[in-house]
């Protein structure tokens, strides 16, 4: 998370690459991660010039956000048991995954979002 956090602004092509090799690594953990992190990839390809915009620098700013505030809070134990919790309402669906009595991940999600 240290690393995320202090990761300063991309100045060229390798060093959005860097990020983006870092942040895919996540990809699972944040919802619509393709869609916020497109602007990016796009800045990647060779037939565009770089240039960072504000709009660049809102999608940085908002991948590292959702990196580290993740709702996942440790990596699964393959092997151990563990559990998964939920709840719905006409509000929604909340799910935990428990292992070892440590909260793994927590996903609310709204009625919209289903």
């Amino acid at each position: 998370m240290k690393a995320i956090t202090e990761w300063s602004r991309p100045a060229n092509v390798t060093e959005i690459k860097s990020f983006m090799v870092l942040a895919s690594y996540y990809r699972r953990f944040v919802q619509d991660f393709l869609k916020i992190a497109f602007p990016l990839t796009n800045l990647l390809k060779k037939v565009n010039k770089f240039e960072w915009t504000e709009k660049y620098e809102r999608v940085f700013q908002e991948l590292r956000q959702h990196l580290t505030t993740s709702l996942i809070l440790t990596l699964l134990v393959e092997g151990k048991k563990h559990t998964i919790s939920n709840y719905a309402s006409k509000n929604g669906l909340r799910c935990v995954l428990i292992q070892e009595n440590k909260v793994l991940a927590y996903a609310p999600l709204t009625a919209q979002a289903l």
